[in-house]
Formats: structure tokens, C-alpha cells, sequence
């Protein structure tokens, strides 16, 4: 139990700087900046699939966070967020170096989810931009930052940026710490074997249960796969369909830090979708690296 508590810290506290910086932004952007500012940003999210994903295959949690957080005060389009999501890779990376993969290979699985994460967003920003002009949109229905100070009720605009950014990085650090915690404890005793006999070179299955241990919200879940398929336990296509759906503990902020529930549920479904069947495409053409 030492050891777990010791982990679920340092997991949370490697956090810390991505968490305080990004609100940090957040924060200067809803005090110092005008309405004006804020639309020219809003508006600029044609690239945002393509720079997020090239920003995400970046070996780091913390990315993901920021990104769900900025989304949360749409700063950010769906399909930024997404392709964030598609393309982080947490502790993918370093496990590779660490067991001298070639830097080929890890190039073409970087490429992977690079080339998914892209048109994922970028075919998801455009399918909203289809419906919202089929139809009068509401502009007061699409939130800005402010709406996650009302949330918290921290009173932002008299506490100035610096304080309103260490109260929210506060609140949202404890509350990785007791997600991290909880899914800390189910690994322990559930144990990687055994979660690796649920995926066994099962072509179908092996892509829709990676996909879903991929959803934790914890870098442990890319730890697992990675390891997984370098031992052979798993085929290509359940390694990709869990990194893709790995996004940290991203998906955990969102729930905290976005009000509409029923949004956060279909973005992780969206997220899962595109990886299951991502997968499962990979492992039915035959792609080996």
C-alpha cells in the first residue's frame, strides 16, 4: 500500500506543471484579453486537429490534460481535442528507447497515430461545422473560460490570474490524486498478466478490450500495452487501438472540469469507436512493423 500511495504522487505531481501552466494561460486569456480576442482564437481551429496531434505524439500526460482543459473552455474545437487524444502516446516512448525498439519502428507507430489523429479531427470538426450551418446556432451556447470559474464558485475576477490559477491546479490536483489512487490499486491486484490473458492474439476482441484498458485514465494503461506487444502477447492493431484511446488522465479532467455529462460520454465513446476500429483496419489489412 506504501508503494501505491508513493506512485499515485509522483504520477500526480509530474502533473503539476502542465496543470498550473495551462490555467496560468486560461486565466490571462479571461482576464487580459477581450471578446475579440477570444473569437480570432475560436475561429483559428482549422489547423487545430493537425497541430494538436503533432504536439500530442510528445511522450507526456500532461498534454492531454491541458488539452481537455482548454477544450473545457472551448478554446479549443472537438477535433483538436480528439486528435490529442489519437496521437499522446504517455510512456509509449521511453519504453521503447528503454528496450531499444528501432527508432524505424517506433517512427512508423508514431506515423500511425500521427495519420489517425489528423483526419479523425480533422473529419469531426468538419462534420460539426456541416451540422452547426445546417441549422441557426446558438453563440451563448458555446462556453468560454469563465464557465469553469462559476463552476467552482472561486470568484476569478477578484482573485487575479496567479491566485484563480493555483485555486483551480489545486482542485483539479487532488482529484487526480484520488483517480490515480483507485486505478493504482485495481492494477496491483489485478496484476498485468492477467489483463494481458484477456487480449490474447484474439483478432476481434483484442482491439475492443485494449481499446477499453486504453480508457483508463492513467499513463499505467499505455505502460501495459506497450509492454504487452513487446512481448508478443498482443498483435499490432490492439497495441494501436490502446495508445490511441491512452490518453492519460485526460479523460478524468474532462469529467471534472466539463459540466455536460452527457458530452463527455460521447466523446469517450467517440474516442473508443475510433480506436476499435482503427484496430481492427490495421490487423485485417495485415500491416506489420
Amino acid at each position: 500500500m506504501v508503494e501505491i500511495i508513493q506512485d499515485t504522487l509522483i504520477d500526480a505531481i509530474k502533473l503539476l506543471p502542465f496543470l498550473f501552466i495551462t490555467y496560468l494561460i486560461m486565466e490571462y486569456i479571461e482576464h487580459k484579453m477581450g471578446e475579440k480576442s477570444k473569437n480570432v482564437i475560436r475561429k483559428s481551429g482549422k489547423l487545430g486537429p493537425f497541430l494538436g496531434s503533432v504536439l500530442g505524439i510528445f511522450p507526456q500526460c500532461g498534454f492531454s490534460v491541458s488539452a481537455t482543459n482548454l477544450y473545457a473552455g472551448r478554446v479549443i474545437t472537438l477535433g483538436t481535442l480528439i486528435s490529442v487524444y489519437l496521437s499522446t502516446s504517455d510512456e509509449m516512448l521511453p519504453i521503447f528507447i528503454s528496450e531499444a525498439v528501432s527508432p524505424i519502428v517506433i517512427l512508423k507507430i508514431l506515423a500511425i497515430k500521427l495519420i489517425i489523429g489528423i483526419n479523425a479531427g480533422l473529419l469531426i470538426d468538419f462534420l460539426i461545422n456541416c451540422a452547426r450551418s445546417s441549422k441557426k446556432h446558438d453563440n451563448d451556447k458555446y462556453n468560454d473560460i469563465g464557465h469553469i470559474c462559476e463552476e467552482d464558485h472561486c470568484h476569478c475576477d477578484e482573485k487575479g490570474v496567479l491566485k484563480s490559477s493555483i485555486h483551480h491546479t489545486i482542485n483539479i490536483f487532488l482529484f487526480i490524486i484520488l483517480i490515480t489512487f483507485i486505478i493504482n490499486i485495481v492494477v496491483h491486484f489485478i496484476g498485468e498478466e492477467q489483463i494481458a490473458s484477456w487480449i490474447l492474439n484474439k483478432p476481434i476482441i483484442g482491439p475492443l478490450i485494449s481499446s477499453l484498458i486504453g480508457l483508463i485514465p492513467n499513463c499505467a494503461a499505455s505502460v501495459i500495452i506497450t509492454n504487452m506487444y513487446l512481448e508478443n502477447v498482443i498483435s499490432l492493431g490492439s497495441m494501436i487501438s490502446g495508445l490511441l484511446t491512452g490518453a492519460g488522465v485526460g479523460l478524468a479532467v474532462l469529467f471534472r472540469t466539463n459540466n455536460r455529462f452527457k458530452e463527455n460520454i460521447f466523446i469517450m465513446s467517440l474516442l473508443y469507436g475510433i480506436g476499435v476500429i482503427s484496430g481492427i483496419l490495421i490487423d485485417y489489412i495485415g500491416i506489420t512493423l
